[in-house]
């Protein structure tokens, strides 16, 4: 597989993705960190990424998405954005509702 149908695979396989620089544990930068709060907060399980041990995926991911920064969140294979869109979701609420929604159809949970 090439780089570009690894993202697409990672994308479809988790419908809560974010590419982020370190772990949601060890963060390695201040924006990847605010996000990963906003998305705990949220409460539901997310898959991540670390770019910065994954060169090729940090290579090519923002022609892919057309976004050239990270972190970035991919809610059921949309991108939503980066650090300061997640955390205006958040604070809007927004975020809690569209990764709830994302939670329950990944396990088929009703409403």
């Amino acid at each position: 597989m090439n780089t570009v149908e690894i993202i697409q695979r990672q994308i479809i396989e988790n419908p809560i993705l974010l590419y982020m620089k370190g772990s949601p544990k060890s963060p390695s930068c201040g924006f990847s960190a605010q996000a990963v709060q906003a998305l705990t907060a949220c409460g539901e399980r997310f898959a991540y990424i670390d770019i910065l041990q994954n060169p090729d995926i940090r290579a090519v991911l923002p022609k892919y998405a057309n976004w050239p920064t990270f972190p970035q969140l991919w809610v059921c294979g949309e991108l939503c954005g980066g650090c300061d869109i997640i955390l205006e979701m958040f604070q809007k609420g927004e975020l809690q509702k569209l990764i709830t929604d994302a939670a329950q159809r990944k396990y088929n949970l009703p409403d």
